[in-house]
């Protein structure tokens, strides 16, 4: 499991106290059952509980108590969190989430962000990065508050690294952005106003290449990580909470959806589309053009829209064709 320091990238604004949140988000509270009052401090996922820190259960995700860390739980449904010492009931989960966090934390889609920058070889690096001298950085980039890249990276021309943690002789191509905002908000509720604040990272992990022209989103929460060994061709986008095995290959023109789990050495051809939300195996083959809209078996090779077995494909293809031909022949008779 990857930790980071989230108050490296988004620094904190206000100290909120387990009560005091109370306090914030009065107008949407059913129920609260609050034993301890304690600093809110970081942000917890259902895997990787912090102490002092605060937790969104948007649906029946799979969680295990540990009452022995200060944890406040808020959820808009009673049965994930009646259990819980320290709970607030909501009957607007998405915007209490946005009101608290936007509170909390300085982040980069908020007008009261602040980050100072270098201006170094023809690039804006952030005073509180960290760039490894063995690193290379090209010209006309941007590098963010909080951002690492460790050694023998090479970073070309107009790249935007954001909120990311580069690990070990990484290429990224000119025109790419890694770390920006990922794409969540209410759809009852649309607007650039309604943005939910993502507070997450990307993070590439060693021996990855990115491609020119590519978007990978930071994690709404956590992590959209990048496996070893990854290769990612040009005009690429990877949502936020996407997560990427170790040697897998991706064409250009791909899109992959939010919170989307690729396993180990998977193929994808040019311009496919992967559904969110899903799991693809390990070893799967995905032909190009195909779209994937559910869960792959490791060792699949899919094909098609709806991506399936490319046998099958293969076989609805000539049967296609075949009575393609058979309704041509009946109109010229």
């Amino acid at each position: 499991m990857v930790e980071f320091n989230r108050s490296d990238f988004y620094p904190i604004k206000h100290e909120l106290t387990s009560h005091k949140i109370t306090e914030n988000i009065s107008d949407f509270i059913l129920k609260k059952n609050i034993n301890d009052n304690f600093i809110i401090q970081d942000i917890s996922v259902p895997n990787n509980l912090k102490s002092n820190s605060i937790i969104f259960l948007f649906s029946n995700q799979e969680i295990i108590l540990d009452f022995k860390k200060k944890i406040l739980f808020i959820s808009d449904n009673e049965n994930l969190i009646k259990s819980c010492e320290n709970f607030i009931l909501v009957d607007d989960l998405n915007s209490s989430y946005n009101l608290i966090l936007d509170t909390i934390f300085y982040h980069d889609d908020s007008l009261d962000f602040y980050d100072e920058f270098n201006y170094i070889n023809g690039s804006y690096i952030s005073k509180f990065c960290f760039i490894d001298k063995d690193s290379k950085i090209g010209k006309n980039c941007l590098i963010g508050r909080g951002v690492k890249i460790s050694k023998n990276c090479i970073i070309k021309n107009n790249v935007v690294i954001k909120n990311a943690i580069i690990n070990e002789s990484v290429t990224i191509c000119d025109n790419t952005t890694i770390g920006t905002t990922g794409f969540g908000f209410n759809l009852l509720n649309p607007g650039s106003h309604n943005i939910n604040p993502q507070l997450g990272i990307v993070y590439i992990d060693d021996f990855v290449h990115i491609g020119s022209n590519c978007s990978i989103d930071r994690a709404k929460i956590d992590i959209t990580y990048i496996g070893k060994n990854t290769m990612i061709d040009n005009l690429v986008h990877i949502a936020h909470n996407v997560n990427i095995g170790n040697n897998v290959t991706i064409a250009a023109q791909t899109g992959i959806a939010g919170s989307t789990k690729i396993g180990n050495n998977v193929v994808t051809g040019g311009q496919v589309g992967i559904a969110g939300h899903i799991v693809i195996g390990d070893n799967v083959l995905i032909a190009a053009k195909s779209g994937v809209t559910k869960n792959i078996k490791e060792g699949s090779t899919i094909a098609g829209f709806p991506a399936i077995d490319i046998k099958e494909w293969k076989k609805k293809i000539i049967n296609e064709k075949k009575n393609s031909k058979l309704k041509w022949w009946i109109l010229i008779k």
